[in-house]
């Protein structure tokens, strides 16, 4: 056969492979479009809702998924109803289980505390809590200042500790206190999540000392040996005193001074004198 027929056949065999493949893609995609999807409804949040919010059917709507559920997904309202939100919802998100307290519990605050722990409120001024330097899931230590009693050198002055290290924010706000006068007055609180015995000691150092919250990395979980710092530290007063040392010298017994003899020779009128060592010295 001539080469040039069987050119032209190869080009036109490759030309309608190409064809045949573009129709293929075309049909399976007019099929793909016509399958019905399989869709599962799932409870959603009707509107935004906020930590601690107890649900009711209000607060609650339906959202159609496609393929597979995500874990956790509620699929009936009577599951979510009662129970409170450990984390802020938005609107038309689908309610997880992992983002509701355990039926019975109530809503609030206690609501969100993991079991065996609890929640400490910690007064802090209004830089840290109305500049917004602290909110709720952040990690912080905890800072106190004053000046120990019955310390061992009082010329330090006032001291500064960490006493507890990477603690999570439960919540940070306002709280309606009464000072001195009986005046009600805005206080910025923000509750911790600490142990039992964490929580004596938060307590006894917010009745006692200044308290302060420093910020740190959430990825940072080191707990560092901090020895603290003195006010008298920030002047060199923490130099110890420089001790004198006493060195003990031997004490050199002093040799008596040698005995002599002296022979004066008179030459005319010159004088002489010459001194000798007794022969003793000598031996």
């Amino acid at each position: 056969m001539n080469r040039r027929v069987l050119t032209v056949l190869l080009i036109a065999f490759v030309f309608a492979l190409a064809c045949a493949f573009l129709v293929y893609r075309v049909f399976r995609n007019q099929l793909s479009a016509t399958r019905p999807v399989t869709t599962t409804n799932v409870v959603a949040a009707k509107a935004d809702i906020k930590l601690g919010t107890v649900l009711s059917a209000a607060d609650l709507t339906t959202t159609a998924i496609a393929g597979q559920l995500p874990k956790g997904a509620i699929q009936d309202f009577k599951g979510a109803i009662g129970r409170g939100v450990v984390s802020d919802l938005y609107q038309g998100e689908p309610i997880l289980e992992g983002r509701l307290a355990a039926a019975g519990s109530g809503g609030g605050l206690a609501a969100t505390i993991p079991r065996g722990m609890r929640a400490s409120a910690v007064k802090v001024d209004d830089v840290v809590g109305v500049a917004g330097f602290v909110t709720a899931g952040m990690r912080v230590d905890v800072l106190i200042s004053g000046i120990p009693p019955g310390g061992s050198n009082p010329s330090q002055g006032t001291q500064v500790e960490t006493i507890l290290q990477n603690i999570e924010v439960l919540s940070a706000g306002t709280d309606i206190q009464k000072d001195a006068e009986g005046k009600a007055k805005p206080v910025q609180v923000v509750n911790l999540e600490v142990t039992p015995e964490q929580a004596e000691v938060l307590n006894l150092a917010t009745n006692q000392m200044h308290i302060q919250l420093v910020l740190r990395n959430p990825l940072d979980t080191l707990v560092a040996k901090i020895p603290g710092t003195a006010l008298g530290s920030l002047f060199g007063n923490d130099k110890a005193p420089v001790k004198t040392q006493i060195v003990n010298r031997a004490k050199v017994a002093q040799q008596p001074a040698a005995k002599t003899f002296s022979i004066v020779v008179i030459n005319g009128s010159q004088r002489s004198e010459q001194k000798f060592s007794r022969p003793e010295e000598k031996q």
